[in-house]
């Protein structure tokens, strides 16, 4: 028995928390399981199981070896099927990471359709706004809104986000709207300060080419784009926002747009993935489906 029928069994018994249910799925004698997962043990020089009459669960090294196992696996299948030409579909987990208002408002309510087209890969989605290790974290691939440092990981750029002005009614009747950055100084922002720095974000817009910014004025200041916008929603101030994440406001008349032609300058967004010599097809199939995915729901 190879080292790769080794990790599938060790995988599937950690997975069915039992030799016997594990043997059965894979059409193999609980002895034969129980050997292959005492033999991997000793090749690693470590237990990788707790064993009890009643339950098999991974030990702290189990654990971290069921995951590395899983990669290897999937490895192998994908080195596999680049010299296959039967129309096979990839297989296996991939591990994604988005931010978080794109991931519960645009990603997750689109899943099933790609899942229904491609039965073989299961995902795990990360809904974050926070900065994620690709590498130490072992993510396939992460959408990043925003320009990049250099982070030496392999970037696609998907498009443009594009940012717009809004206010609610409430605050428009209280104060009135501007109609244009001159306006600005006479009226109340909602404030964003960064997740990540704490640093509050100043109001811009693009005026004959240039960036232009401004602080303004705001009583309260948030830390997340639900209460950015919840805040706006209550009348205490205006914002720029990423249009998609507010469409069902406008649509419902509960905020409405302000100084359409001095918009914020456009977000970059990004796919980044770790510096592989060869992209696994299924991380390729959930790329093109992404893409095509955002470009038709909230890019410009």
């Amino acid at each position: 028995m190879d080292r790769i029928d080794l990790f599938r069994i060790f995988a599937r018994v950690v997975e069915a928390a039992s030799f016997t249910r594990a043997a059965d799925s894979l059409g193999l004698p609980r002895s034969s399981v129980s050997a292959a997962v005492a033999e991997l043990e000793s090749r690693v020089g470590a237990r990788l199981l707790h064993r009890t009459t009643r339950k098999v669960a991974a030990t702290q090294d189990g654990a971290a070896f069921y995951e590395r196992c899983l990669r290897v696996i999937a490895d192998v299948e994908e080195t596999e099927r680049l010299f296959r030409h039967d129309g096979s579909k990839p297989v296996g987990t991939l591990r994604v990471d988005v931010p978080g208002r794109i991931g519960r408002l645009i990603v997750a309510p689109a899943l099933p359709v790609l899942l229904d087209q491609y039965p073989g890969i299961d995902i795990i989605l990360g809904v974050t706004d926070r900065t994620v290790d690709l590498v130490e974290e072992r993510v396939d691939c992460v959408l990043r809104v925003g320009p990049l440092g250099d982070s030496g990981l392999v970037a696609r750029a998907i498009g443009t986000l594009p940012l717009i002005n809004v206010a609610s009614p409430g605050y428009a009747a209280r104060h009135g709207l501007p109609e244009c950055p001159d306006d600005l100084a006479s009226h109340w922002a909602v404030n964003y300060a960064s997740p990540s720095c704490g640093r509050v974000e100043a109001w811009e817009w693009v005026e004959g080419g240039s960036l232009r910014t401004l602080s303004m004025r705001g009583r309260v200041t948030v830390n997340s784009a639900e209460a950015y916008i919840a805040a706006c929603l209550a009348g205490l101030g205006l914002i720029q926002i990423p249009a998609y994440d507010v469409r069902q406001h406008l649509e419902a008349g509960e905020l409405v747009e302000v100084m359409p032609d001095h918009r914020a300058e456009p977000l970059p967004m990004t796919l980044l993935y770790p510096h592989r010599q060869h992209l696994s097809r299924r991380v390729q199939v959930f790329a093109d489906w992404l893409e095509r995915l955002l470009r038709q729901q909230v890019l410009q």
